[in-house]
């Protein structure tokens, strides 16, 4: 049996072009609707413990299926090792023929290459604008002068970080942190 699978990250995705691509090639398809940064995958869980020797697991697209490309190369030793065979149709990979296993492979390592590139250049961008004073990642929840009032305020010995924190509706380490990245004493 050719067993397709099809992953779509929200709910307004539509799956029409997936769908359309594996409808010929497969004698089933499912359908999954989740963040491919998802931990689990309930619907792909299923399908690879029904299949089994000789069947074919069919993806639309590697990134379909697979949060990386390690993750794909690791799953499809698995169902090699089980006989079962990994077909991905846009790239026209079957590693049911000995050719479709060395491109996968191949494939997978060039992949791999240019995530780990991806990474690094992402870091480096990032260093270069904290050089340049940029703030990186998620935005500060106070201001510059919101925190030098906090300090000012908890400096007057009359309101303990606690409360101060709750009033300001933060933890205490947050601003402990602020404190901290404005080089004001505790």
């Amino acid at each position: 049996m050719k067993i397709g699978y099809l992953r779509v990250s929200t709910e307004e995705q539509k799956p029409d072009r997936q769908i359309d691509g594996l409808k010929s090639l497969c004698d089933e398809i499912h359908i999954e609707r989740l963040s491919a940064t998802a931990k689990k995958k309930p619907v792909f869980q299923k399908i690879i413990r029904k299949l089994k020797r000789g069947d074919t697991l069919v993806v639309w697209d590697l990134d379909r299926a697979f949060r990386s490309t390690l993750d794909a190369l690791l799953e499809a030793e698995k169902l090699r090792e089980r006989g079962v065979n990994f077909q991905i149709v846009t790239l026209n990979v079957d590693t049911a023929t000995p050719a479709g296993e060395l491109l996968y492979t191949v494939m997978a390592a060039f992949a791999q290459f240019e995530r780990k590139n991806l990474i690094k250049r992402t870091k480096e961008g990032m260093e270069a604008a904290r050089r340049r004073g940029v703030h990186v990642g998620r935005p500060l929840k106070f201001s510059d002068e919101e925190i030098r009032n906090a300090h000012a305020e908890l400096a007057q010995g009359k309101i303990t970080l606690s409360k101060l924190a709750q009033k300001m509706n933060c933890a205490p380490s947050t601003l402990t942190e602020s404190f901290r990245r404005l080089g004001l004493e505790r």
